[in-house]
């Protein structure tokens, strides 16, 4: 097994676990903490995502002076200390402090993305979509096992569970370090040959950035309360049927990741992201209509139109960057991503608590064609020569 490969692996495990909880956030505050506002829960998660944009350019700072496997050693270690004490925590003001100091040390595997980057010579695409399937719908895949964990636990039992996510990448983390990475001061080791030296257009990374901030602000606004809505509305409305459903874009994004094997390959990146927004605009406009087989229908066009966008922004990124500036580039974008997610988590609080639980669908429907009339006009194609 290549060490891209088991980094790959690591990073879905990561993934996975850490998002067992996400989805269901709003019944685990209402039943931990006596029922505070949907304001509130829309808060927490807002300030997770900013949590995560302040601390990861630390952590890829300090990855220019130790190996991003040996960091997370002592990450994970930390993160599954303070995870497995949230399961003992039933202060609201406590949880806050303990959860988000967990949340910044899980935050450090996202160094594993510009990490592999870093390790692939050509075919950049082809990882990303891989990368893309993991890092954006590895989330979705681990609320499907969250549901149905808690057809059989307790709802503040999911915390152990993470913990033990987080020491197994501890230890696989150690066993890389014995078994692939370098010694301290040596070269680092590399599936690939080293990639040569790209242009790298910084203006542009920053157009990118506002169109990340715009997709990932509309594109995410129905997540936080998809749950609490599939319930309300469906025949099937058990905390496994709600996690399956909200997992379902997660599904189709393996499928497309297997169909994109033979189109990612020809024509220029860009290609498909304005169909891809559309798509998910009307995706996102028939689940408002509280029918639970639009909703599966939406669900899974949905998965198809997310995955092609991504897929394409993160890789219009790696184009416009250089291997050298991966990590500092990288989180740049996971600054206005996690300000999308930021917005999107505090925002599907406000319109849920004033106007009902299919608002954020039609905000998101409406913010997907903005940003589809907005993208050309940012990204633009690269003049011929």
């Amino acid at each position: 097994m290549t060490l891209r490969t088991c980094l790959i692996m690591m990073t879905a495990l990561a993934v996975i676990t850490d998002n067992l909880i996400i989805p269901f956030y709003p019944q685990y505050f209402a039943e931990r903490f006596d029922n505070p506002p949907e304001q509130h829960v829309g808060l927490y998660l807002a300030v997770v995502s900013f949590v995560v944009m302040a601390v990861f350019p630390l952590w890829a700072r300090l990855a220019r002076r130790v190996h991003p496997v040996r960091i997370l050693i002592s990450a994970q270690l930390m993160a599954g200390s303070l995870t497995a004490a949230c399961y003992f925590i039933d202060s609201l003001p406590l949880f806050w402090v303990v959860s988000l100091l967990m949340v910044v040390f899980k935050g450090s595997y996202l160094l594993m993305y510009p990490y592999v980057m870093s390790l692939q010579q050509d075919n950049h695409t082809q990882t990303i979509g891989t990368l893309s399937v993991v890092v954006h719908f590895g989330a979705i895949l681990g609320a499907a096992l969250g549901g149905l964990i808690l057809q059989v636990m307790n709802i503040g039992d999911v915390f152990l569970v993470m913990a033990a996510g987080d020491f197994i990448q501890m230890a696989i983390c150690m066993h890389l370090v014995r078994g692939y990475l370098p010694a301290p001061g040596e070269q680092p080791a590399s599936d690939e040959a080293p990639v040569q030296n790209q242009a790298r257009s910084l203006p542009a990374i920053y157009r990118l950035c506002l169109v990340m901030l715009l997709f990932y602000f509309v594109g995410y606004v129905t997540r936080p309360f998809f749950a609490v809505y599939w319930q309300q509305v469906a025949h099937w409305n058990s905390e496994m049927a709600a996690g399956f459903v909200y997992a379902l874009p997660g599904a189709v994004a393996v499928v497309a990741l297997w169909w994109g094997r033979r189109a990612t390959k020809q024509g220029n990146t860009r290609d498909g992201i304005l169909a891809g927004l559309l798509l998910g605009a009307a995706a996102t406009f028939i689940q408002g209509f509280g029918d639970q087989w639009l909703i599966l229908l939406g669900r899974v066009l949905f998965g198809w139109a997310l995955y092609q966008v991504t897929v394409r922004l993160d890789a219009l990124l790696f184009e416009l960057s250089s291997p050298e500036h991966y990590a500092v580039d990288f989180s740049k974008i996971n600054i206005f991503q996690c300000l999308g997610n930021m917005g999107s988590a505090y925002g599907a609080g406000l319109l849920v608590s004033h106007y009902g639980q299919a608002m954020p669908f039609w905000v998101g429907a409406a913010g997907l064609l903005v940003t589809a009339a907005l993208f050309p006009l940012l990204v633009r194609k690269p003049r011929a020569t």
